[in-house]
């Protein structure tokens, strides 16, 4: 039978507050509109692990292509959108594959 001793029972308890207390950070969803052949916001500022959701409200299509490859929302007709979720730190710039003029980066730390 295990029977721990009096030293190994008070680091034990010590410890106690911070495993009750330290919780995960949560994910967080962002919103990007695509209107008027404009990305809204253009440039967003995010955490590693967030999730952002691209919603095209104009009447041609559009996409959400990162300059890297590393995300593609893929062809988003009006009313549709597409969520990417972003998996490391760094600056993305991006911009719709039919409209190269349309541009916008994101910031995830």
């Amino acid at each position: 039978m295990f029977r721990p001793d009096r030293r190994s029972l008070l680091a034990l308890l010590a410890t106690l507050p911070l495993a009750l207390t330290a919780r995960p950070a949560r994910a967080a969803t962002h919103s990007v509109t695509i209107e008027g052949f404009a990305f809204s916001p253009a440039d967003l500022t995010v955490a590693v692990g967030d999730t952002i959701t691209f919603t095209n409200m104009d009447g041609a299509p559009h996409t959400a292509t990162a300059d890297d490859g590393s995300f593609d929302t893929g062809r988003l007709n009006r009313s549709q959108s597409g969520e990417i979720t972003i998996t490391a730190a760094g600056s993305f710039p991006y911009k719709c594959a039919f409209h190269p003029n349309m541009r916008g980066t994101i910031t995830a730390a």
